[in-house]
């Protein structure tokens, strides 16, 4: 399973993102969002990408941005990848990906079947997918709650753009994930932190092992 490709979310710290990429993740996620304590401004990103070791892709994570918000973040921040987390339209998706001419992945909560035939909708506008929990009512934050949501509903289906998981990951159960739904991209944030907003290295490396079926090492009993 070593082709799994995993991103770590909410980076704020150097030390984290060289964590990510130590531990072989594939994109680091920067948000953009004033609510979460994982919020970063623009020159916090800007510091965090031009320092990013080469071949981690980097992503900017919004919230129903305007395009005001967006120049100023892609005209700053080396960016890969825009990842749109609210409630933009496929249309906005469309208008987004077209204007800024970077790769976009539209987030699609999930908490039952009525909510998989959104994920068709932006397949056809976004050049990948992330599956989310959706958030619960009344919640300050639309992603990053550490909610999982029942996988059974995405097992073994397929989208005509590459996918993500997230929601509830943990290097506890990233193997499971992968083996219930097929997912080949895993997205975690709060399940490899120390507290919110600041990454555990430990846990970093354990989640991407997990991810890709890399057994642990036994500890030797001294």
């Amino acid at each position: 399973m070593t082709d799994i490709r995993v991103k770590i979310c909410g980076l704020t710290r150097p030390e984290d993102v060289a964590a990510a990429a130590a531990a072989g993740a594939a994109y680091c996620g920067f948000v953009f969002f004033e609510k979460s304590p994982r919020n970063v401004d623009v020159e916090q990103a800007r510091a965090l990408a031009v320092d990013a070791p080469p071949g981690l892709a980097k992503v900017a994570l919004v919230v129903n941005a305007d395009d005001a918000a967006l120049d100023a973040i892609t005209g700053a921040v080396p960016l890969d990848m825009l990842q749109l987390h609210g409630s933009e339209t496929p249309e906005r998706v469309a208008a987004i990906r077209a204007r800024y001419r970077l790769p976009v992945m539209k987030a699609v909560g999930i908490a039952s079947a009525e909510d998989l035939p959104a994920i068709d909708r932006y397949a056809a506008v976004a050049d990948q997918i992330l599956i989310d929990a959706k958030a619960p009512k009344g919640a300050a934050l639309p992603g990053g709650n550490g909610l999982a949501f029942d996988w059974r509903l995405i097992a073994g289906r397929r989208w005509p753009v590459p996918w993500m998981l997230a929601g509830g990951l943990t290097p506890e159960n990233a193997a499971q994930a992968v083996a219930m739904t097929g997912a080949r991209q895993l997205d975690v944030s709060s399940g490899v932190e120390a507290a919110p907003g600041v990454k555990d290295a430990a846990k970093i490396r354990a989640f991407v092992d997990a991810a890709q079926g890399v057994r642990p090492v036994p500890r030797l009993v001294t």
